[in-house]
């Protein structure tokens, strides 16, 4: 049975475990299982209080970062991996099973040309070698495919499933994000089809990044599909109601994305229960 998260995102800019305690009888009354912690410096996390806290309160952690700009895996691989390194260990460490996000490029980096064979070959050279590092420390790895306006390297989920196959690793899923679905890809069902077995994690985001079901997407459909794949993982609600400012221009966030901050969460967790129910779909 599948799992409904959140994203920190959404009630704070970066993992502060005093907001999340603040927010637990919250995320009781809307059965959130998982809390997806943003390792944009992965120092700033205390792994041990992290661990502790998800013990506690039993809920399953998931981490996510994307590269910075001035990283190039192509170029120089060894760089991505070295930047990746500190997260995989934090990862581990707070008890987290995946590592998803942009991890294969920079976030908010396009060339203004279509994707290379060789920038796909690099970048499939490089998903293998972070995989493999990744299996070391016990995790997967996901990836993210993104809008055209965030990157050139992977926009659908059947970009996904290419460097899936060609990076080989048995430890790779793909991490798909309705907000950039909603841009690219010919359906919701289409693209959650086309990850095919390598579906691993999903975030569920409003077309305006703000409250489920105060937008644009078809959450139906999306759930519908989600029963008909027989997915059973992770999905998680993720606004940029807090985003962190490392990332705010890189995301083009520059305006509240909901009037009232709360409804992401009091409005919004409601809402996806209410939709997946619809569907059939089961949430623990």
């Amino acid at each position: 049975m599948a799992k409904l998260g959140l994203h920190t995102f959404a009630a704070a800019p970066k993992w502060d475990i005093a907001t999340m305690r603040a927010l637990l009888p919250k995320l009781k009354a809307h059965k959130v299982r998982a809390l997806e912690i943003p390792l944009l410096d992965p120092a700033e996390i205390d792994v041990d209080e992290t661990r502790a806290f998800c013990e506690e309160t039993q809920i399953e952690p998931v981490c996510s970062l994307g590269l910075p700009r001035e990283i190039d895996v192509v170029a120089d691989p060894d760089a991505g991996l070295a930047f990746l390194e500190p997260a995989f260990k934090v990862a581990q460490e707070v008890g987290a099973f995946a590592l998803c996000g942009v991890t294969y490029g920079a976030i908010g980096k396009t060339s203004g040309a279509p994707r290379t064979q060789a920038e796909f070959d690099g970048t499939a050279r490089f998903i293998a070698r972070a995989a493999a590092r990744a299996k070391d420390f016990g995790l997967k790895l996901g990836i993210e495919p993104c809008n055209r306006y965030e990157t050139h390297i992977m926009n659908t989920g059947a970009d996904g499933r290419a460097y899936c196959e060609a990076a080989g690793a048995d430890n790779l899923l793909i991490h798909l994000d309705t907000y950039h679905m909603n841009i690219e890809e010919a359906s919701f069902a289409q693209g959650i089809r086309d990850c095919g077995e390598f579906l691993g994690y999903i975030h569920l985001s409003e077309g305006n990044r703000g409250v489920p079901g105060a937008g644009t997407l078809a959450w139906a459909e999306i759930y519908e599909t989600l029963v008909e794949v027989g997915f059973d993982g992770i999905t998680t609600l993720e606004s940029m109601n807090h985003v962190h400012p490392a990332i705010a221009a890189a995301l083009a966030i520059w305006r509240p994305v909901a009037a009232n901050p709360d409804d992401v969460i009091d409005v919004g967790l409601p809402y996806l229960h209410r939709t997946a129910e619809a569907a059939g779909f089961r949430y623990e």
